[in-house]
């Protein structure tokens, strides 16, 4: 199980105050989560990192910074964003024991991302649109706010704890290892070109696009599409613009 907890990343976006990245990676470091992604932080390296990391020096040095979320999550086969309120995505939310045990489980496959957002606002609409899963940590109803490095904690806390009550399981069949969990990368393939053939026929208007491409994201991520299932649709929509 320890292997799948390698597979677990955690990404923070756009982080505000450096000192919450080094408190994140104390928290990761201290259950076992080493993979941290950073997304624009607006800080970093920075000493107020470095201190409150406290002995999780390693996880800051070995800490990728990407540019934009779609970066962090390329490889990426099951992504889990965390909000503080309900949005109109149609994706599953899960509690934080729920979506840990699922991370694990999707971790067999490949790497896994627990995104955060935010300190003061979170992710935005667009950056949930790349969640397979929403999680939200049960808190008192009139005051949901929580530090970044505390729901870090809480949720690599449920994932340790996972792991450690993780009985083992039968490996996967030859078929599954054959045709592994759709990446985000081929996913957003799919969903550019879903777009260009809903436009081709003229079902999409782009200037007035309403909905639609994010129910169709949504559809497809709670469906957990495989790679050769990628490349089918990929096929039919190649034809479907083509006109046969």
């Amino acid at each position: 199980m320890e292997q799948r907890l390698a597979h677990l990343r955690v990404v923070l976006v756009g982080t505000t105050h450096p000192g919450n990245i080094g408190s994140a990676a104390r928290a990761m470091k201290a259950m076992g989560v080493t993979d941290l992604v950073l997304v624009a932080p607006e800080k970093f390296p920075h000493a107020d990192a470095t201190a409150l990391a406290s002995g999780a020096d390693d996880l800051l040095g070995g800490a990728r910074v990407v540019d934009d979320l779609a970066a962090a999550l390329a490889d990426c086969v099951w992504v889990v964003g965390t909000s503080a309120r309900l949005r109109t995505h149609s994706v599953p939310v899960l509690g934080p024991d729920v979506a840990a045990e699922q991370a694990l489980t999707h971790a067999a496959a490949g790497p896994v991302a627990l995104v955060f957002g935010r300190e003061h606002s979170g992710l935005t609409n667009h950056e949930l649109d790349h969640c397979n899963a929403f999680v939200q940590i049960p808190t008192v109803q009139h005051f949901s706010s929580l530090n970044l490095a505390g729901s870090v904690q809480v949720m690599t806390y449920a994932l340790r704890m996972a792991a450690l009550g993780a009985m083992p399981q039968q490996a996967p069949a030859q078929e599954e290892l054959r045709d592994p969990p759709a990446t985000q990368v081929e996913l957003e393939g799919l969903f550019a070109h879903f777009e260009q053939a809903l436009t081709t026929i003229e079902v999409l208007d782009p200037e007035n696009p309403r909905h639609l491409m994010r129910r169709l994201r949504h559809l497809y991520l709670r469906a957990g599409l495989s790679t050769s299932e990628v490349r089918m649709l990929r096929g039919i929509l190649t034809h479907t613009e083509r006109g046969r």
